[in-house]
């Protein structure tokens, strides 16, 4: 019998020199190099939800508004699933700050749901054709290039918006 269920097969985190070379933009962020990677990645501070300890991961920005009905809002994409480590620490502890460029921000993740998710990736897909294709193969979500595939994988992926805190509208 053929097996019906249709939940993506998501990637293993990075272990060894793939982790550490994942793990790299930290170090560069940390060393005041942010402003290198524009406006597409942001540093990522969260709370572990068990060890209490500052935990960090540098996570790639979807969406960018500087200024929309949300105030100043960055949108992210949990690419390894709702079981990812700051996922899961942000659920927990939503207000928290995030590093773009060399400016830190303090925000609140807020989470959204599977359609607007939809949405979001099909946006993106428009952007960025070739870097949503390979995505989706990565994170095991089958796409045939058409908006309607995109809109699929975006009702299974993740996607947190980060808003800033009330009175961070700068541009």
């Amino acid at each position: 019998m053929a097996s019906t269920d249709t939940t993506p097969r998501r990637p293993r985190p990075p272990v060894g020199l793939r982790r550490t070379a994942a793990r790299l933009p930290i170090l560069l962020f940390r060393g005041g190099l942010g402003p290198l990677f524009g406006k597409r990645l942001l540093l990522l501070h969260h709370t572990g939800r068990i060890s209490g300890r500052d935990r960090r991961v540098v996570l790639e920005v979807v969406a960018y508004d500087s200024g929309g009905p949300h105030g100043r809002s960055w949108t992210v994409a949990s690419g390894f699933g709702p079981k990812a480590d700051w996922y899961r620490n942000v659920r927990q502890q939503p207000k928290t700050v995030i590093q773009f460029g060399n400016r830190h921000h303090a925000v609140t993740a807020r989470f959204l749901p599977a359609e607007e998710g939809a949405g979001i990736m099909a946006e993106y897909a428009r952007r960025h054709p070739g870097t949503a294709r390979r995505l989706c193969a990565f994170m095991g979500l089958a796409v045939d290039g058409g908006e309607a595939s995109f809109r699929e994988a975006g009702r299974a992926i993740p996607f947190v918006r980060l808003v800033a805190a009330d009175g961070d509208r700068r541009p």
